[in-house]
C-alpha cells in the first residue's frame, strides 16, 4: 500500500489542534490516517472536530477508532442510553455546547451515522490500532468491548500481543505530554484537553507532529 500510516491521538473537541497537526504532516489521498477516537468532550468544539472529521475521510484513507465518549454519545442519542449526568461530568457539557441543543438525541444525522460506522479496531501489517487497552492472549476480533474502549494503561498494562504486532493506542492521558513508548506499545494520548497537545504519529518513521489546544506547534517554538 502506497502512502504513509498515521495515527491520531484523542482530539477531545480541540478542532485548532486537529487542523494544525494535519495541515503540519501534510496528509494527503495517499495516507492511512488511523484516528484512535474520543473525538468528542471536554473541548469547546465537538462539533467542529466531527465534521472534520468527516471531510478528511474525502482527503484521505480515514479510519476512525470509536472512543469511550464516542459510545457514551451513541448512546445517548437512542434514548436509551443511562448515565446522562455522568457524561455530563465527562465533558458532555462542552459537547452540548458545541451542538447548541441539550441532548445527542438533536445532533446531525450526518455525525451520528459517523460514529456509528467508526471501527473497534485497525489492523494492518505490523501494528494495530485501539482506542484503550487489549488482553495480549486474546485475537483482536475477540476482544471484549469494554476493555478496548475503557481500560486504562495505568491500572492494566498489558504485555506484548499474541500477533506479534506493535500497538498504538490512545485513551490513558500522558500528563507529561510525551508519547509512552514501550516498544511494543506506544500511547499517543498526550492530554490536549489539559496542559498537553494533541499527538501525530507516523507509525513506520516515528516522526510526531504536536499541537496545543489553539493549534500552535507544541512544545511553543
Amino acid at each position: 500500500m502506497s502512502g504513509r500510516l498515521l495515527a491520531l491521538g484523542d482530539i477531545h473537541g480541540y478542532t485548532a489542534a486537529l487542523d494544525a497537526v494535519v495541515a503540519a504532516a501534510e496528509v494527503g489521498v495517499e495516507d492511512t490516517l488511523v484516528a484512535l477516537g474520543d473525538f468528542v468532550d471536554r473541548g469547546p468544539d465537538s462539533r467542529g472536530t466531527v465534521q472534520r472529521l468527516i471531510e478528511l475521510s474525502s482527503r484521505c484513507r480515514l479510519a476512525p477508532i470509536l472512543g469511550n465518549h464516542d459510545e457514551m454519545v451513541l448512546s445517548l442519542s437512542t434514548g436509551s442510553g443511562v448515565g446522562f449526568g455522568d457524561w455530563l461530568r465527562f465533558g458532555g457539557e462542552a459537547t452540548l455546547a458545541s451542538y447548541e441543543c441539550t441532548s445527542p438525541e438533536q445532533f446531525p444525522e450526518e455525525h451520528l451515522a459517523f460514529l456509528r460506522a467508526c471501527l473497534p479496531y485497525y489492523e494492518a501489517d505490523q501494528h494495530f490500532f485501539v482506542h484503550a487497552s487489549y488482553i495480549k492472549e486474546l485475537p483482536l476480533d475477540k476482544q471484549p468491548t469494554e476493555v478496548l474502549r475503557w481500560d486504562s494503561l495505568r491500572y492494566r498494562l498489558p504485555g506484548p500481543h499474541c500477533s506479534g504486532k506493535k500497538a498504538i493506542v490512545g485513551h490513558t492521558a500522558q500528563k507529561d505530554a510525551q508519547v509512552l513508548d514501550l516498544d511494543y506499545l506506544k500511547c499517543i494520548d498526550t492530554w490536549i484537553y489539559g496542559d498537553g497537545c494533541l499527538t501525530l504519529l507516523d507509525v513506520d518513521t516515528g516522526q510526531l507532529w504536536q499541537a496545543d489546544k489553539t493549534g500552535h506547534p507544541f512544545p511553543s517554538e
